[in-house]
């Protein structure tokens, strides 16, 4: 199993940690100390000897913060985590924030705490130049400091030393060199002659390298510069690469090495403001080299994937959708009552595992049913696990990793009889996904404008949800990716390539949780007679796995929706049908009935 249920943490468990990080403040003259979720590389997701966040307080949600003070303590969480945080942190402890609406400046600046530590390699220079913002004419000063819960963390796993292994051209589309010489040009653009890089994803990317240092994402952690003569340093454990031959555009060094060698740089340096460690300024400020701010250069052709990598992708999703289909045969075929939300997440990564080219699952499998499924990101442990029953929803979000694509589905499905207030709110969720999935629009368009079109039909009942409904995948990567979304926020067009989630969603807190996910990506959309000769774009969708038409309100759709839903569900059937068992092409044969 890639997946445990182990309780791995305690509330109670906060209240000694709190107590000895309080006593490393005083011995550090620091009247507060900020401890993000982050690591050093700044990704989403950590390992296992970087979990700060979820050691010191319980939390272990993949965003939010907590700010110890000597007079109290607070969360900060989003929406997401609005249930999860009130579960996993004491009360007593801690004050829950709503993050963004209120900032960790603006909780700090009507308390008595005039210094504020934190480690510049767990924030980014965006991050800490906000805070200064807010802190402005205030007594407050912010304290870089050595990291305080790594003094206090005395049985902390040893940082992951797993082997990185290639990534075949096949399914990447493109070389190593093709990818130095892309971002070489982004480097001189931007006129720098180095690029500083700390992303792990980006890093694998660039090099065409995969590794498990990560749980469920496939990169491998390192630092590394590339400058514009096209030498490129590595720092990560040596023994990592020995596998890989050597390159001599490539120096690889331990991770011990990269401080000097930044201040050791010359000319001008890129660094990405929003990723990059704020030490990195005072690093390079050293060597008299000039910092040039600017995204990294990865992050942008790294989203838009290439024809190999889209075929891998299309390839992946109607393996694993086939695993799902297989998944949920089986589950329509129990008794609800002798299986729980463990045995569901457990027999569905069978499911897949007997493919026999999972490589990980690309997350936690949440397992949620009746009010659990509330819980946006819950992770089923043994002492949450609740019995299914027939009379309750169960929501599944999961997904693979495969040597040839990352893939993420969510299907809610219902075990007996569903409430009409249920297939209402099911109905519309349905609707909203339908709504995207048709989108077509000109080149330039972002994900902030098409974010209405999947709440449109939730608002018009009064009702909302508080996560973006699409976020950026990877190939064999990350299944969360940026810079592309589907969010309120996000401002950037869409470009032809990007694959993106599409997964509106509706939780009602104590009783029960709707979401429903494909996979798409952006392609440029065919032309139609008679219309104006615009630059349009439009989505192909990956993902191939029956929609519970149970729980669908069929009078509730317009004709083109239930045009869209039965063609979808002929899909499914020609592409997946020859790839699954027996008894579960039965059950598809039903599933995939036009309404």
């Amino acid at each position: 199993m890639f997946q445990t249920f182990d309780v791995t943490s305690r509330p109670e468990q906060a209240a000694p940690r709190i107590t000895a990080l309080r006593v490393a403040m005083t011995d550090a003259r620091l009247d507060a100390f900020i401890v993000p979720r982050a690591d050093a590389h700044q990704g989403e997701y950590v390992a296992a000897c970087d979990e700060r966040l979820a050691w010191l307080t319980g939390f272990t949600g993949s965003a939010g913060f907590c700010v110890v003070a000597r007079n109290g303590a607070a969360m900060f969480t989003d929406g997401r985590y609005t249930m999860q945080v009130r579960a996993q942190c004491d009360a007593d402890l801690f004050e829950y924030v709503d993050w963004p609406a209120t900032s960790i400046g603006e909780w700090i600046l009507p308390r008595k705490a005039e210094t504020i530590g934190f480690d510049p390699w767990l924030h980014t220079e965006q991050e800490i130049n906000a805070l200064r913002d807010t802190l402005k004419g205030s007594d407050k000063t912010l304290v870089a400091t050595h990291n305080l819960i790594d003094k206090i963390w005395t049985d902390r796993p040893t940082r992951p030393a797993a082997p990185a292994v290639a990534q075949p051209f096949e399914l990447t589309g493109m070389t190593t060199e093709d990818k130095f010489e892309l971002v070489i040009k982004a480097l001189q653009k931007a006129g720098a002659q180095t690029g500083v890089f700390t992303l792990p994803d980006s890093i694998s990317w660039l090099l065409n390298i995969r590794g498990s240092d990560v749980a469920h994402n496939p990169v491998v952690q390192a630092f590394a510069t590339l400058n514009t003569q096209g030498k490129l340093h590595l720092f990560a454990d040596p023994a990592k690469f020995e596998d890989l031959g050597p390159d001599p555009r490539i120096v690889i060094a331990p991770r011990s090495e990269f401080n000097p060698h930044l201040q050791g740089l010359e000319g001008t340096v890129l660094i990405d403001p929003s990723s990059a460690p704020y030490a990195l300024r005072s690093l390079i400020d050293d060597s008299g080299a000039t910092i040039v701010l600017g995204d990294d250069p990865c992050i942008l052709p790294k989203a838009c994937k290439t024809e190999a990598e889209i075929a891998g992708s299309r390839e992946a999703h109607l393996r694993d959708g086939a695993a799902v289909i297989e998944f949920l045969a089986w589950l329509d075929a129990q008794d609800p009552a002798q299986h729980s939300e463990i045995s569901a997440a457990t027999a569905l990564e069978g499911f897949r595992a007997a493919t026999n080219q999972l490589k990980d699952i690309s997350f936690d499998t949440i397992s949620g049913s009746g009010p659990n499924g509330a819980i946006v990101h819950y992770r089923v442990t043994t002492e949450t696990d609740r019995k299914l029953s027939e009379s309750e929803l169960l929501l599944v979000d999961s997904g693979g990793q495969y040597v040839d694509g990352t893939t993420d589905i969510t299907r809610t499905v219902s075990l007996g009889h569903p409430g009409a207030e249920e297939r209402a709110a099911f109905t519309a969720v349905l609707q909203g996904m339908i709504a995207v999935s048709t989108a077509r629009f000109p080149r330039g368009v972002a994900g902030a404008h098409l974010d209405a079109l999947a709440r449109a039909p939730l608002w018009r009942m009064g009702r909302d949800y508080d996560h973006g409904t699409g976020h950026g995948v990877g190939s064999y990567l990350s299944v969360h990716e940026g810079p592309q979304r589907i969010s309120r926020v996000s401002q950037l067009p869409l470009q032809v390539g990007m694959i993106l989630s599409n997964e509106p969603g509706y939780y009602k807190a104590g009783a029960y949780g709707i979401r429903i996910e494909n996979l798409i990506v952006v392609r440029e959309a065919p032309d139609i007679d008679g219309c104006d000769p615009r630059d349009m774009l439009d989505f192909e969708t990956l993902t191939f796995v029956p929609i519970d038409r149970d729980l669908i309100n069929a009078d509730e759709l317009a004709p083109w929706e239930r045009d869209w839903l039965d063609s979808y569900h002929a899909q499914v059937w020609d592409l997946v049908s020859a790839r699954v068992s027996a008894s579960a092409k039965e059950w598809l044969r039903n599933a995939t009935a036009a309404l």
